[in-house]
């Protein structure tokens, strides 16, 4: 009975009448093909298996990596938002096109979160079926032995003289118990597998590469929880201090305050920082590293509320733990102690008022702001030299950052500081633009310059202002205050990050390391013309690369042999899977 076209699915020319190995219905172009249509259901399928494939969190953590650089790149407003006020500044035509696109708040913006839940979501859906099929695993049996292990690359064939005493067929029963007792004890999971006229044991290890993997990604998802949640019970503050002053942990008393999302500010642990001292040491003249700071030292007093008070000593990198908090010493500098009076002699201003460092020998610039008493606000723009010198130019310089030679020189300002309409303005700024300028510059009058202890008249009467010396003040005896600028941090998912991280290089470690190994031992008896024989095969696989899988067997196979203390029959040739693979049983001392 002949057949048609149709009754195989196709058309005479398509081959699949010629190749056997092509089913009935195979379609070779695509005018035959229809995909199906795609309902909601189907779609929202598809897209959760594009979003939980491993291809598609590798590709999200690249771009989290990328996304995260604009934030060491331009100044953010949670940590420093000096900075991004200066930037406007520096930049008012572009200032305001990256903060559209929110560039100073980076980690809070819309772009960067999306991309933070997308691989939260990505390796959730990578991690929770693999961790099922992981288990599924591990409750499952090694496999049964191979009919023919000499197909596989790492193998070996040895063949014993079976002893007189007992029968063969339980000597090769007895060898592959032996194999199975020191296959357990290296850490394989065994099974016999007694059948089709053979011994033979199954045993693999390496699951812990997979448990490793799983870890390594659990961790993943476990950092991303602790920052993205922990980081809302987070928070960072900043604050400037004199010697001798105080600050407590509230939050008026800090000169900015960035808390977490879940952070108000009202619940802060109570206690109070005291800088007692700032020390610093500096490379003297004649040194290679002359003027370079050797160590710095706050030297802070803590109080709690339950009266306990303690001293402690903040360096660089090494923060003092207080009540769950961090406290970190950022900067330093000097603070000139500024004393202003009217021309009746009341003092209107009294202050030791931080001056900002401007280059590596401590030349310092500073702001006083003299609100009241006067027909008029005072403003005074200073520069501060631990160790004045004059260049050529005539210009004073410091040449150490040490007080050796203490010299204040101030340029006063009146008029209208611009602090009365509620705009908030910086203490280390000075806004000239409303104010007249009385000393320096072109006004004909030499700026004011003081030392230590000394006094100077202001201009047109208005009174006098002092440089005060503090060497009688502070435990350091010198003529002029320091300041710390220490920053307060609060961060309660820092150990569980931590953790995580551990978690996740120990995982990573273990999946590098760990290799996955299939081996098998079989044994068969066979005759000869010298009596029974046992044929010992050794075979391994590994999943993926292995390099070390020959040594693998031939260690089990050696072990095995020496400890089964049978005669060993050389083969007439070595063993050739064809894999390049050969090697000769080791010829035995019968003595």
């Amino acid at each position: 009975m002949s057949s048609s076209p149709s009754d195989s699915g196709g058309s005479l020319n398509d081959g699949s009448a010629s190749d056997p190995l092509r089913p009935s219905d195979h379609a070779d172009g695509a005018a035959d093909v229809s995909a199906p249509r795609l309902g909601p259901i189907e779609w929202l399928r598809w897209a959760w298996r594009q979003v939980t494939s491993m291809r598609t969190a590798l590709v999200l953590l690249l771009l989290l990596a990328i996304a995260a650089i604009p934030g060491s790149l331009v100044p953010q407003r949670s940590a420093d938002p000096n900075g991004v006020t200066q930037y406007y500044t520096d930049q008012p035509d572009l200032a305001p096109i990256l903060d559209g696109l929110s560039l100073f708040d980076v980690y809070t913006s819309p772009w960067f979160s999306a991309i933070y839940l997308l691989l939260f979501l990505s390796l959730i859906g990578c991690v929770i079926p693999r961790a099922k099929h992981h288990a599924k695993a591990l409750m499952s049996r090694p496999p049964r032995t191979p009919v023919r292990l000499s197909r596989l690359a790492d193998y070996e064939k040895h063949s014993v003289e079976a002893s007189e005493r007992t029968d063969a067929a339980a000597q090769a029963s007895d060898a592959i118990d032996l194999a199975a007792k020191q296959l357990r004890r290296g850490g394989y999971r065994v099974e016999r597998d007694d059948s089709r006229g053979t011994w033979s044991v199954s045993a693999e290890r390496g699951y812990l590469r997979e448990t490793g993997n799983l870890v390594f990604h659990i961790a993943l998802v476990g950092v991303l929880i602790a920052v993205g949640f922990g980081g809302g019970f987070a928070y960072t503050a900043q604050r400037v201090v004199v010697e001798g002053t105080t600050f407590v942990n509230t939050l008026t008393d800090y000169s900015s305050f960035n808390p977490g999302r879940f952070v108000d500010g009202t619940s802060l642990a109570p206690y109070a920082v005291t800088l007692d001292e700032f020390q610093v040491s500096y490379q003297g003249f004649g040194t290679n590293a002359v003027g370079q700071a050797g160590d710095f030292a706050a030297v802070i007093t803590t109080r709690e509320p339950d009266g306990q008070s303690a001293e402690d000593a903040i360096r660089v990198n090494h923060p003092v733990d207080l009540a769950g908090d961090k406290l970190y010493l950022l900067g330093n500098g000097y603070a000139p102690t500024i004393v202003v009076r009217d021309a009746e002699g009341v003092v209107q201003y009294r202050e030791s008022q931080p001056f900002l460092p401007q280059d590596t020998n401590m030349t310092s610039l500073g702001v006083v702001k003299v609100a009241d008493g006067f027909p008029e606000q005072l403003g005074m723009i200073g520069f501060f030299y631990p160790t004045q010198d004059v260049l050529t130019s005539g210009a004073y310089t410091s040449t150490f950052p040490d007080l050796i030679n203490p010299v204040l020189t101030l340029n006063v300002f009146q008029g209208d500081l611009g602090i009365n309409d509620g705009t908030p303005r910086s203490v280390y700024t000075l806004d000239v633009g409303e104010m007249t300028q009385l000393t320096g510059g072109s006004t004909g009058t030499d700026s004011i310059e003081l030392r230590p202890g000394e006094t100077a008249d202001l201009p047109n009467g208005l009174g006098t202002v002092t440089f005060e010396d503090e060497s009688a003040t502070i435990a350091s005896e010198a003529p002029v205050k320091r300041f710390a600028s220490l920053q307060v941090h609060r961060d309660p998912s820092a150990v569980w990050v931590l953790v995580f991280a551990v978690l996740a290089l120990l995982g990573l470690l273990t999946a590098l390391f760990v290799p996955r190994r299939r081996v098998w031992v079989k044994a068969a008896v066979r005759e000869s013309a010298d009596g029974p024989l046992i044929d010992l095969e050794y075979a391994g696989l590994a999943r993926g690369e292995d390099p070390a899988l020959r040594a693998a067997v031939t260690q089990v196979a050696d072990r095995h042999i020496a400890a089964f203390d049978h005669p060993v029959v050389d083969p007439a040739e070595p063993v050739d899977n064809g894999s390049g693979n050969r090697r000769s049983a080791p010829t035995p001392d019968v003595n």
